[in-house]
């Protein structure tokens, strides 16, 4: 079957549909009442049905034209969506030039500097459209590389040679512990206090485990991991319930999981990551874009802690 009317016959059937007059829809397109009537015309011998009983005094939709309205509207909602999305934004969306940004984000750092970062863009009456890639480091600077990103947070890790690093803070690793536990009662813990506890380590390769890694071999200690996993919300998971002990980063303390673990520093090596702005070279920064920068680099300063002893 051969479909033989297209949106403008659709848009001018809803205009009357809705105006109840083609004089008015007319008005309402900017069109002559004739082209109306012509594309309402088309519309009734495609679909092979009176759409309007029209007198002098009135236009009345059929049974048929109440039927067709709430797929008419369908049709169109889709047809504007498509169009949308096929669209460059700075096209699709002239109003709010820029106001989308895409972050690619360690998911730890969530709490600790992206929803603060928000808030304070929206107390400035900055409001900013968010596209957020809560990903693993390599992966937050592959998507910084390859442009799918406009920027990154992330710790370090390994970096991509096109991209450029600029720090923000030194996050500590420190031993996250459940409420209660023996060694919550220490100011500082040694790394052979770890060495005794049933320990939680993140996975080997992220980044976090090859510092932690490093600091056990400076320390002269084995680690004798009990878990590994991958994230660190399922170390603190873990933790909560009693299960064993975790070294993480200290900005995860300050997500909703962490806020009800302790959390004690470790003695000497001192171990940090640093965290960052990750940045494509060749990418120039939109007024969003710089703007979104700024409030974390404000949030950033209330993390920062003083140099590690070497």
């Amino acid at each position: 079957m051969r479909i033989n009317f297209d949106f403008n016959d659709l848009e001018a059937f809803l205009a009357v549909m809705e105006t109840a007059s083609f004089h008015h829809a007319a008005e309402r397109l900017s069109l002559s009442q004739s082209a109306i009537t012509r594309r309402i015309q088309k519309l009734e011998e495609t679909l092979g049905s009176v759409l309007f009983d029209r007198t002098t005094r009135a236009v009345k939709p059929t049974l048929a034209a109440k039927r067709l309205q709430a797929r008419a509207e369908a049709m169109l909602e889709s047809a504007r969506e498509t169009t949308l999305a096929m669209r460059d934004e700075s096209v699709a969306f002239v109003h709010q030039r820029g106001a989308v940004v895409t972050v690619a984000m360690i998911p730890t750092l969530v709490h600790a500097l992206l929803i603060p970062a928000l808030q304070t863009l929206h107390d400035k009456g900055l409001p900013v459209r968010l596209r957020l890639l809560d990903q693993a480091a390599n992966e937050v600077a592959e998507a910084v590389s390859r442009g799918d990103a406009d920027f990154g947070v992330c710790s370090i890790g390994l970096l991509e040679p096109n991209t450029h690093f600029e720090p923000l803070f030194d996050d500590l690793i420190v031993l996250s512990l459940p409420q209660g536990h023996h060694l919550a009662g220490k100011q500082q813990v040694t790394w052979a206090d770890v060495q005794t506890e049933t320990l939680i380590l993140p996975a080997r390769g992220t980044g976090n485990r090859l510092l932690i890694d490093e600091a056990m071999a400076r320390s002269r200690i084995a680690p004798q991991w009990t878990f590994e996993v991958g994230r660190s919300t399922t170390a603190m998971a873990l933790v909560n319930e009693g299960i064993g002990v975790a070294l993480l980063p200290r900005s995860s303390m300050l997500s909703s999981v962490g806020k009800g673990l302790v959390y004690r520093e470790l003695g000497v090596p001192v171990v940090a990551r640093p965290v960052g702005l990750l940045t494509r070279m060749s990418a120039p920064d939109t007024a969003v874009v710089q703007a979104f920068k700024a409030a974390l680099r404000e949030t950033s300063d209330g993390l920062r802690t003083p140099s590690p002893p070497i």
